[in-house]
């Protein structure tokens, strides 16, 4: 059974950093597109961050492009998601994801599997 747990998550003052985590078991995705999204209260869920297999390439929301690095780390089956200077717009549950073909794609359709999300709350 393929699972994907993320931690690191918690509640942080506006300007502070936390890194996320995404450990995934159950088959390797040192060959798929690894990425996150996040859900805002009240909105749809949205794209952040996706990194392609070799970790060279990334692509990211323009909200989040330059405070949260995308990486990870094929041996341990990890991706990870560094967010520093947080801001209050970025509170919302984060959701890892796998398995999409395409480093570029935005499209929740393209990633098969899924993690149960982790909240991220950051006060101003």
């Amino acid at each position: 059974q393929v699972q994907l747990v993320e931690s690191g998550g918690g509640l942080v003052q506006a300007g502070d950093s936390l890194k996320l985590s995404c450990a995934a078991s159950g088959r390797t995705f040192s060959s798929d597109v690894m990425g996150w999204f996040r859900q805002a209260p009240g909105k749809e869920r949205e794209f952040v961050a996706a990194i392609d297999w070799s970790g060279r390439r990334k692509y990211y929301a323009d909200s989040v492009k330059g405070r949260f690095p995308i990486s990870r780390d094929n041996a341990k089956n990890t991706v990870y998601l560094q967010m520093n200077s947080l801001k209050p717009e970025d509170t919302a549950v984060y959701y890892c994801a796998a398995g999409a073909r395409d480093y570029y794609t935005t499209r929740e359709s393209d990633y098969n599997y899924w993690g149960q999300g982790i909240q991220v709350t950051v006060s101003s």
